[in-house]
């Protein structure tokens, strides 16, 4: 009678939390699956059918259309990164080094602080996960020795008129499962998001948008390509950092910075593994959809995310050439994986998984099997050479979240070798 009273009471609990989390979206938008609107997607082949056709013609049509329409055209690195190691120490279950990376053109520079973390128990170059983090790198640690960003930081996080501060140590941790990380024989490389390009709209001036004239805004790369472009000089630096094997580099990314992991693995080929985490629009969802959050809300609060192109898809999803199946597609054949929440209707789940399904026509090019069409229940992931779960809860990263990370690049690497 009391097991039968506890589960009822359970049952009702996550009821309730689930009304409320729903109540808590903003007002106006799909959070109905009857009221998602008929649209047509964009073929990804379009009739180029060959393996070789998609390789050389028709990915490359799309690689720009998304450059045109969407992020933006980042420019061609052509500078010079140099680093230098500013701190070293040990960890309970390896060691710590944080490297100062700057990244010049001609007399312009930024600078970068990465954080990285080295397991102790294997031997030679580790294959690692890289993520931006979101509050700066003291925030994914309580350790002391991590350096407190000197730049731009978003508010919260304890930070003051956008500077860091010291009560923020340790403020997303949870969200980074370093001890996890470091126990499944895998290093971590962070860096703070704000480094690279600060999150607000000042036209495209600030961070790494800095080192280059942007004067055709239409078309000017937002922050989103900035984010994915900074990754890429991230990954210039390890291909020469002896601790870490540059041949097996797991991108993670969560949310807007989902967004940017995508888009940085969609041209940059170097990554083993991509990895979304409730990325939403923009990022894993489909735009046409318009569940949750619509390209006409991003580009009203965040106008500096995307290029100016895509307010022409304002509340016009359909005429836009590409939707975000097709970048997906872009990181074939190598792993992907999509995370949900359960709870996150804003980042429309459902809409990140059909992305992810109809993605899989080229992954079937490859001779990888396509995904099943009907999203699997909460907290069973699908773990393939595409990957997929829908856990239980809201928008954040969990340690449950990290574990099927986890298994999913050991599979992956396994695939690779």
């Amino acid at each position: 009678m009391c097991n039968d009273l506890c589960r009822a009471s359970n049952y009702l609990f996550l009821f309730l939390t689930h009304v409320i989390l729903v109540m808590a979206q903003p007002k106006g938008y799909i959070y109905d699956e009857s009221k998602v609107p008929v649209y047509d997607l964009p073929e990804i082949l379009k009739g180029e059918t060959s393996l070789e056709k998609w390789e050389t013609l028709r990915r490359e049509q799309i690689v720009k259309n998304f450059e045109e329409y969407v992020y933006g055209n980042a420019p061609v690195f052509t500078g010079k990164i140099m680093h230098r190691i500013v701190e070293q120490g040990s960890h309970a279950l390896g060691k710590r080094k944080q490297i100062n990376l700057v990244i010049s053109e001609g007399s312009k520079e930024v600078e970068l602080q990465i954080l990285a973390y080295i397991p102790s128990h294997i031997e030679g170059p580790v294959p690692l996960f890289l993520g931006l983090n979101f509050n700066g790198n003291h925030a994914v640690t309580s350790d002391p020795a991590v350096l407190l960003p000197t730049g731009w930081v978003r508010k919260g996080a304890f930070a003051e008129n956008n500077e860091a501060r010291e009560k923020g140590r340790g403020y997303r941790k949870s969200y980074w499962n370093i001890d996890y990380i470091l126990s499944q024989g895998y290093g971590l490389v962070t860096v703070h998001y704000g480094d690279i390009d600060p999150d607000y709209d000042d036209g495209f001036r600030n961070g790494v948008h800095s080192l280059y004239d942007n004067n055709e805004k239409k078309h000017t790369w937002g922050s989103i390509a900035a984010w994915a472009w900074g990754i890429s000089r991230i990954v210039d630096y390890l291909e020469k950092d002896e601790d870490f094997d540059h041949e097996r580099i797991i991108l993670m990314g969560h949310s807007r910075l989902g967004k940017a992991a995508l888009w940085a693995g969609a041209l940059d080929q170097r990554f083993s593994c991509v990895v979304s985490n409730n990325s939403g629009c923009g990022g894993a969802a489909l735009s046409r959809r318009k569940f949750g959050e619509t390209i006409q809300r991003i580009n009203t609060s965040f106008p500096h995310w995307f290029c100016d192109n895509l307010n022409k898809y304002n509340n016009n999803e359909n005429e836009c050439p590409v939707d975000q199946h097709m970048l997906l597609s872009l990181i074939a054949p190598r792993g992907l994986y999509i995370a949900s929440a359960q709870d996150d209707l804003w980042a429309d789940p459902h809409g990140e998984f059909l992305s992810l399904y109809h993605s899989s026509i080229i992954y079937e090019k490859y001779g990888f099997p396509r995904i099943q069409p009907n999203m699997p229940e909460p907290n069973k992931p699908i773990i393939g050479k595409i990957g997929y779960h829908i856990r239980v809860g809201k928008h954040a990263v969990t340690r449950f979240d990290w574990e099927q990370f986890v298994n999913f690049a050991n599979a992956n690497l396994k695939f690779n070798n």
